[in-house]
């Protein structure tokens, strides 16, 4: 997984089993950590019953899986596929705190508005809940789900929990109680992959899903505001680029100030953008798309509104676009970008090429299932067999009646 994110002015992404901080200001020494030397797990009695008792997961690689940052900037964790939990202090300077353990391989982490609390969806569809004030700890687990989970967030006043699984549900449940399920906003028509709520929209929710649509929800009520269709958008919908008839939502951000959406599907080389309107009768408006000359792998917005982007490209793997007079432009001036390339470089390299190119959400589409069609096609066979049959004994019945008439009319004495 390669993702990026920004901690105060610390680009930060991570790339295959590593995840590396890069000061964007100032020409300071990078922070990496690397998954694969890392803490090992502690063999103990009760995995080695557990083992003898049922199958066991596979070994992992120590590729990561998630990361997050907290509200402020000053925390990140990170969970890789060895079941490993990393959390790190970002302010005043870098500072890895401690590992814990994970049950099962997880799918999102959040940080809590308080930033005491770490929440981890696994796939499985259970939601953990890690101290940060006690990192030592294990983690409780606070909900499940009857499939697995794809995105979990935190509403900005603490008192939701927001999952989305591969069933194409999202829930609002209290934080406090888990249990008491507030509300569900239900819509889309596959799995949902992308759950954001937008700076300055406290009671909005925006989702993504492999539908290929992208939906605004008042989250508290369950009421759909809107939904886009991005198939709509393309220019070229029948070109060889586009030919997938679904396109996935992999990455929904929003801008610091909360009025420009970003939208990022799976392996396609563009970027939708939208405008959020506190009033009117729709709130997100399309503003315009951006074309690209690779597939990005990810993309976020700094302190300054800037939207920096990483690309499946070892020639320009990282890009800045600046919104200038309604079009967002690619800022090949920006002084803090070949410092940052400079210290990005040489982690990107080591990051196999087959790993960037793989889609993370082939594997989570349902196969429709029409016995119908099946049945309607039987029964015609059978109707036609039988009509067949029909046939062939009227045919020879026909063909008995004649020869039963030939033989009487031989037999008939003549006057």
């Amino acid at each position: 997984m390669t993702a990026a994110a920004f901690c105060g002015e610390w680009f930060v992404f991570t790339c295959d089993k590593k995840l590396v901080a890069i000061h964007s200001k100032e020409t300071r020494e990078p922070f990496v950590f690397d998954c694969s030397t890392a803490e090992k797990k502690p063999k103990n009695t009760k995995d080695d019953n557990n083992s003898q008792g049922r199958a066991t997961e596979e070994t992992g690689s120590d590729k990561v899986l998630a990361f997050a940052v907290s509200p402020s900037g000053n925390l990140v964790a990170l969970t890789d596929d060895t079941k490993r939990l990393a959390l790190f202090h970002c302010e005043p300077s870098w500072r890895f705190v401690n590992i814990t353990w994970v049950v099962r391989r997880c799918t999102s982490l959040v940080f809590s508005q308080a930033e005491d609390e770490l929440l981890v969806a696994d796939k499985s569809g259970d939601v953990y809940s890690f101290s940060v004030m006690e990192p030592q700890r294990e983690g409780k687990l606070m909900m499940g789900h009857l499939s697995m989970l794809l995105a979990v967030t935190i509403s900005l006043d603490n008192k939701y929990i927001i999952t989305a699984d591969r069933d194409e549900k999202i829930r609002v449940s209290h934080f406090r109680s888990p249990y008491v399920i507030q509300s569900f906003c239900l819509g889309h028509q596959q799995f949902v992959s992308a759950l954001h709520i937008p700076s300055g929209h406290p009671h909005w929710l925006l989702s993504g899903s492999g539908d290929g649509t992208v939906k605004l929800w008042e989250y508290e009520s369950g009421h759909r505001l809107q939904s886009w269709d991005l198939r709509q958008f393309e220019e070229t919908p029948n070109s060889e680029a586009n030919k997938e008839q679904n396109p996935t939502v992999c990455r929904i951000i929003s801008s610091p100030d909360g009025r420009h959406v970003a939208v990022q599907c799976e392996r396609m080389s563009t970027v939708q953008f939208f405008t959020l309107h506190k009033e009117g009768e729709e709130p997100l408006v399309p503003h315009s798309r951006l074309s690209l000359s690779h597939c990005p792998l990810d993309m976020t917005f700094d302190l300054e509104g800037q939207l920096w982007v990483v690309m499946d490209s070892s020639d320009a793997p990282l890009q800045v676009y600046t919104l200038r007079q309604s079009t967002w432009e690619c800022n090949t001036q920006n002084p803090d970008l070949n410092r940052v390339i400079e210290a990005f470089m040489p982690h990107w390299e080591s990051l196999e090429a087959s790993t960037r190119k793989n889609n993370r959400f082939e594997h989570l589409y349902k196969m429709g299932f029409d016995n119908v069609t099946e049945y309607k096609q039987k029964k015609q066979q059978r109707l036609e067999e039988q009509q067949l049959k029909r046939t062939k004994a009227q045919k020879a019945n026909g063909n008995k009646k004649t020869k039963k008439e030939a033989s009487e009319a031989l037999t008939k004495p003549s006057v």
